[in-house]
């Protein structure tokens, strides 16, 4: 039977998040934690949490769970939590402070949010997070983080893409290593207080659930390769995005999407997996050899003009291209917003340049950055206090000074709108199973715009999950469950069998050779445009691939030792049934929005077009077992707060 003839997906029952408060939107958080159940401190010592993932959702929520007093096991891979990829965060963090008295407010932080995420966000989690956002920056300044602060000693602000307000917060480009280093020192105090149990170069392999909850998860020592049973009252994850399911991406190489896709597969739905993020900003890639991409801060479009020649044919040294020759594509199309406009619209407007034959480097993939403007208003001294270290990266990265000579880039894979699928509490459909940060789907919509990020994962870390995960744990203790339970035993177990599966295939293809097949497919057919024909193309493709890989991917080594073969094997298997769900998720959405272009449906200017008609909804995904079709469950999205309406930043 071939692939166009198979029903890709059934339909479900509708899914709504009735955890909302029905108060007036200004209202709705400080109501819900009224109502929210409390648990005394002497009781919190006999709850436990465990943690997964050390960012700074997860290192925020275990150090602030542990300072109240819950008893909390932490997971990370990475040799110490300070490795988390939230450290490569460059930019920025928002935040609705109206520092610079130009028109910001909550309620313009809460717009814009919906806004960029092209009104394909919840609402009532967006409004939160604007709310929060402004605590945010006085805990980290408490903290000791460096932000950068202007002549009168108040901290500094710059502008992000989608916004027309300086909200973003910053240390140069170094921010979220800055803000790490925060919620790391928070941690370790109460690692050395005895609250905290910190369990690094541990990989989570499954999740535990018992009488229908989250009650612990499966973890590998990546050092010993012991197979480790931990359990505790609830589970939480933030364990961040998926975007390496394209191989070449921004993100980290260890950063991978077991952690959500074994919770996919225990029955915690997948939210929007299409909503992917294509980063405008980004070194063009160079060659084959290249295993990830380098990332260069949006906070680069506050003072860079970004153009590539009118004449597709001009080779020139862009030094010696008169202006009246240069395109400055984003400023001639979209006046109102220049080079901030959001990453999606900024993102496809050079692929289209590009496309027409007008790209400049290396077969023709890239436009230019261009400081010279900057550097003369400000001074190249001005310039280097503001961008110095990114500068310094780029030069390091291409051998070019960019203080000479335009910067080149390109789009590529960042960041994931979508994720697990959770209510307002951030609990998934499995009760007692938390999602915070990029691992859920609640904030962005199908657009993030940029600085969000960190302003989520610290939200969902420090203020929003300890008090609804109180909530949950007021309700405990749920019945004994040892390491001991079948429902435990069997997981393990599971686990185990898994391991020896990649073990002893024995095949003749890499691990790395079937991830980077994957990428291709993904990138070609569910990338920065997609098409029915493409989408449905790549769907064979990857259940083709997914076959070949069970019968012939080469994992050597044993388990019980260090063996970073059979850690990738793990991922890249969760890899191509997540990559399958996405396609079939980008082809069942018959409209374009934010990160999501479908070519079918644009406007005459080529801009994304919605359907708010059949399309304004949160497509929820239930695993339908091995072999079987997802399940579509929808959310509707109402907005009460804002107008639906056509995007526009011209």
């Amino acid at each position: 039977m071939s692939v166009t003839s198979q029903p890709f997906y059934t339909d479900g029952e509708p899914i709504a998040d009735t955890k909302a408060p029905e108060v007036p939107m200004s209202q709705k958080w400080d109501q819900r934690r009224f109502d929210a159940k409390l648990v005394n401190p002497t009781n919190r010592r006999k709850r436990s949490v465990i943690i997964v993932g050390t960012g700074l959702a997860g290192g925020a929520a275990a150090a602030t769970l542990g300072e109240a007093g819950y008893h909390v096991k932490n997971f990370c891979y990475q040799d110490s939590p300070r490795r988390a990829h939230s450290i490569a965060a460059q930019g920025g963090i928002n935040a609705a402070k109206n520092y610079r008295n130009d028109g910001d407010s909550i309620h313009r932080l809460f717009y814009d949010t919906v806004k960029g995420g092209d009104y394909r966000s919840r609402e009532s989690n967006v409004y939160r997070l604007a709310q929060t956002s402004v605590e945010i920056i006085d805990q980290c300044v408490a903290q000791g983080v460096p932000f950068a602060r202007e002549y009168g000693g108040l901290l500094d602000n710059r502008s992000f893409g989608g916004v027309q307000v300086s909200r973003t917060f910053y240390a140069r480009g170094q921010t979220g290593q800055q803000l790490l280093i925060g919620a790391y020192q928070a941690l370790e105090r109460q690692i050395a207080a005895g609250t905290v149990e910190m369990h690094t170069r541990h990989e989570m392999l499954d999740v535990i659930v018992i009488d229908g909850r989250a009650r612990g998860i499966v973890a590998r020592d990546m050092v010993t390769g012991e197979v480790e049973t931990h359990m505790a009252d609830a589970v939480v994850l933030g364990t961040g995005g998926y975007g390496n399911v394209f191989f070449l991406s921004t993100n980290a190489m260890g950063c991978n999407v077991t952690a959500s896709w074994r919770a996919h597969r225990k029955g915690a739905y997948f939210s929007n997996p299409c909503y992917t993020q294509i980063h405008p900003t980004c070194i063009p890639v160079s060659g084959d050899h290249q295993s990830k991409l380098t990332l260069m801060s949006e906070s680069l479009r506050n003072d860079g003009r970004i153009w590539v020649p009118r004449d597709g044919d001009d080779k020139r040294d862009p030094r010696q291209i008169p202006e009246s020759e240069r395109d400055y594509y984003l400023e001639r199309r979209y006046p109102a917003f220049g080079n901030l406009v959001p990453r999606d619209v900024a993102s496809r407007a050079a692929k289209q340049v590009c496309d027409e034959g007008r790209g400049v480097g290396p077969g023709g993939r890239g436009v230019y950055l261009d400081f010279a403007d900057a550097i003369e208003r400000m001074g190249r001294e001005t310039v280097e206090a503001k961008y110095g270290n990114l500068f310094d990266m780029y030069a390091q990265i291409t051998g070019e000074n960019p203080y000479e000579t335009p910067m080149r880039i390109y789009p590529a894979v960042h960041y994931t709108m979508g994720g697990l699928w959770v209510d307002y509490d951030l609990q998934s459909s499995v009760p007692g199973l938390f999602v915070i940060g990029e691992a859920n789907f609640s904030d962005h919509g199908a657009n993030r715009l940029g600085a969000s990020a960190l302003m989520q994962g610290l939200a969902d870390g420090y203020f929003v999950l300890p008090p609804m995960l109180s909530h949950y744990l007021a309700e405990a203790p749920f019945g004994e469950a040892g390491a001991d339970h079948p429902e435990a035993v069997a997981t393990a177990d599971g686990v185990r069998a898994r391991i020896e599966t990649f073990l002893s295939i024995d095949g003749s293809r890499t691990v790395d050779s079937f991830h980077r097949e994957l990428g291709h497919i993904m990138w070609e057919y569910c990338g920065m445009e997609r098409t029915k024909e493409g989408l449905t193309k790549a769907i064979g493709l990857i259940r083709e691939l997914r076959e070949e890989f069970w019968r012939d991917v080469k994992v050597s080594g044993v388990n019980e030792e260090l063996n970073q073969t059979l850690e990738r094997a793990g991922r890249v298997a969760d890899f191509i049934e997540l990559g399958e769900l996405m396609c079939i998720d980008a082809l069942h959405r018959e409209e374009s929005c934010g990160g999501h272009f479908r070519a079918e449906h644009q406007t005459e200017e080529g801009e994304a077009l919605r359907d708010d008609e059949n399309f304004a909804y949160v497509a929820a995904w239930e695993f339908g077992g091995d072999g079987g079709s997802p399940i579509l469950h929808k959310e509707d999205l109402v907005y009460t707060e804002i107008e639906m309406k056509q995007r526009s930043y011209k």
